[in-house]
């Protein structure tokens, strides 16, 4: 389906330049601001439930190894 949007030439310029940055177009970009918006992106799914596990999950490895920052901090200075 095809819109028509207006905008100030100065922000439609702009626009183009920041697409053009990032290997897109100024639609492409529009659509994923859309997507984002309306709830379409998985990217923000993906992000909401990385979030509520590394919320809930108790952070230790299968080997039972459970991080420490002291023992972080040992490592990063010691070697």
């Amino acid at each position: 389906m095809n819109i028509t949007l207006s905008a100030d030439a100065k922000l439609i310029k702009k626009g183009r330049e920041y697409a053009k940055a990032h290997n897109t177009s100024l639609n492409q970009l529009v659509r994923d601001f859309l997507r984002r918006v309306t709830g379409g992106s998985d990217v923000e799914k993906a992000a909401d439930e990385f979030l509520n596990l590394a919320k809930t999950m108790p952070g230790y490895s299968e080997n039972g190894f459970k991080f420490s920052r002291d023992a972080i901090y040992d490592r990063n200075n010691n070697g």
